[in-house]
């Protein structure tokens, strides 16, 4: 079993920054990658981005357009998000998921085996 816990969240003005975390424990050795979703109030859970655990291969969703880095520091068991230039549209709850055997895609919510509790993320003036 792995257990995931984000933090960081919070109300931030348009243009501001974030840095969201993600501790991960339990069953570490055996994880092939983390990620960050989100999932806007009316609209579908959309994928943010992922980190392979190992080699720290990056893949994001296409609206990140450089705005979002992911990086994970594996001696603290933690995945990071710093958002940057955020904008009211970024408003969500934001997941963190892991996934210990790939299934193809990091794209899809099916792909990942545990989750989080999520953290608020709210953009505005």
């Amino acid at each position: 079993q792995v257990q995931l816990v984000e933090s960081g969240g919070g109300l931030v003005q348009p243009g501001g920054s974030l840095r969201l975390s993600c501790v991960v424990s339990g069953r570490t050795f055996n994880l092939n990658a983390l990620s960050w979703f989100r999932s806007a109030p009316g609209k579908e859970r959309e994928f943010v981005g992922a980190i392979t655990w190992s080699h720290g291969a990056t893949y994001y969703g296409d609206f990140v357009k450089g705005r979002f880095t992911i990086s994970r520091d594996n001696a603290k068991n933690t995945m990071y998000l710093q958002m940057n230039s955020l904008k009211p549209d970024d408003t969500a709850v934001y997941y963190c998921a892991a996934v210990e055997r790939y299934r193809g895609s990091y794209y899809y919510e099916a792909s990942y085996d545990y989750w989080g509790q999520g953290t608020q993320v709210t953009v505005s003036s």
